[in-house]
């Protein structure tokens, strides 16, 4: 009787994660419709994003919507990784927050408190629809994100205040960390 070898992967190689979709796959999405009696209007600007308010203790940042749960983790060999897509967004989050902090007058004493003190922090997540999203599947990530990105850790939040919004045109997240009130 022949012995059959089992083929190794390189490490190289792509890997499937899941093949499952757990979507309806009756339920269509429509895509919108051109009239032919009204011309095609010009694409409408995306609203300007606001510039962080900061002041010497408080940061307020607009930032991407996190990836959702499913998408932040992987499992490779068994362990539960950050997925490249989790990785993507931490340094994309990293990056806008430097560049909007460089442009603060208040940038050293902001940043000595943030290391001194407990903090609190506000997300408040603006959503395509209601049904799609968890308001706190995308709480560590944003909040990892965002204290790598200001160089602290994250064990000084001592308070976290979530809310959930729907904005079909521009979903985003609204960030507000400032020392804790009740340190």
């Amino acid at each position: 009787m022949p012995t059959f070898r089992r083929q190794t992967q390189r490490a190289s190689a792509p890997r499937t994660i899941r093949t499952t979709s757990y979507r309806n796959p009756d339920k269509k999405i429509a895509a919108p419709r051109a009239s032919a009696k009204t011309a095609p209007s010009a694409p409408m600007p995306a609203p300007p994003s606001p510039q962080p308010a900061t002041s010497h203790d408080a940061v307020l940042f607009t930032l991407p919507v996190p990836p959702s749960i499913n998408h932040q983790y992987a499992t490779v060999n068994g362990r539960r990784l950050l997925s490249s897509i989790g990785r993507a967004y931490k340094a994309q989050v990293g990056q806008l927050v430097w560049l909007k902090l460089a442009q603060s007058a208040d940038r050293a004493s902001l940043l000595s408190r943030f290391q001194s003190e407990w903090l609190a922090l506000s997300i408040r997540f603006y959503f395509t629809s209601a049904l799609r999203r968890d308001v706190d599947g995308g709480l560590k990530i944003a909040q990892d994100a965002l204290c790598e990105g200001l160089g602290i850790n994250d064990n000084r939040i001592v308070e976290t205040h979530l809310y959930k919004h729907i904005d079909k045109d521009n979903p985003r997240i609204e960030v507000s960390l400032a020392p804790a009130s009740n340190s």
